[in-house]
């Protein structure tokens, strides 16, 4: 209940731990107000917290060290240059994050990929809004993507998801760095947005204009105790909901423009 409280404040992720969880808000999203409202919070729930600045560095490194391979049943495996090659999938992606968020790893991206392989790629114009590292553009790709517009606001994003398409030989991927402004002009086929829920609900109705009749949009990064918020603002912005994974505590829902 907290989370949910918490995520209509400006914080944008969320790790849950046995003694509490994290909450995570951009430094420049971080003022007065949502200090205040934490306060308030504290007068439903008995709990202490403390603020930690997370200074802006490269994970490199740390995750070198951790990152483990990634299978997504035999459709789909993930693994970074320095792991040997899978013997048995459909589909292989090699992925070097480095401070882009996306590696298969998150409940979010996981279903992101595993509804992927019940969609029809081949020929198809693919939008990424909010691609990370790029990984869902470079699968759609390989799915038989005509052309993929990966976007994202972080420039480390955009120049991971230009390096992730190079070490995959993918050509078809024009990585753009910015806001949705850059391409909400555009009509596609396909939208994958493995965001967050304050994106996705701000963005309902612009994405439904860049869709076709009967396009699909795919749609992650949304906690389980939004499901409900989220599903009826899609109906509102002229969605219908095909079909919601779930995945511990995050959701995935496949929408068609009605």
């Amino acid at each position: 209940m907290l989370i949910a409280l918490l995520g209509q404040l400006p914080f944008d992720a969320f790790d849950e731990k046995d003694e509490g969880f994290d909450a995570f808000i951009p430094f420049k999203d971080y003022s007065d107000e949502v200090e205040t409202g934490i306060l308030e919070f504290k007068n439903l729930f008995e709990f202490t917290h403390q603020k930690t600045i997370i200074k802006y560095k490269n994970w490199n490194v740390l995750w070198e060290s951790n990152f483990e391979t990634i299978v997504v049943g035999d459709f789909c495996g993930i693994r970074a240059d320095f792991h040997p090659p899978f013997a048995q999938v459909k589909h292989e992606i090699i992925i070097n994050p480095k401070m882009a968020f996306g590696t298969g790893h998150h409940e979010t991206t996981w279903m992101m990929i595993a509804q992927m392989e019940y969609l029809d790629f081949k020929d198809k114009t693919v939008f990424d809004y909010g691609c990370g590292t790029g990984i869902l553009a470079i699968l759609a790709s390989q799915l038989g993507a005509k052309h993929i517009d990966a976007l994202d606001i972080e420039l480390p994003s955009y120049e991971n998801t230009l390096e992730n398409s190079r070490i995959n030989n993918i050509g078809n991927i024009q990585s753009i760095h910015g806001t949705l402004t850059k391409t909400k002009e555009n009509t596609y086929d396909i939208i994958l947005a493995n965001i967050n829920r304050h994106v996705i609900l701000e963005s309902f109705s612009t994405l439904n204009n860049m869709l076709p009749k009967d396009g699909i949009l795919l749609i992650s990064g949304i906690l389980l105790s939004d499901e409900t918020l989220v599903k009826n603002a899609a109906l509102e912005n002229g969605f219908q909901v095909m079909e919601t994974n779930r995945k511990n505590n995050w959701i995935c829902m496949y929408l068609k423009k009605s």
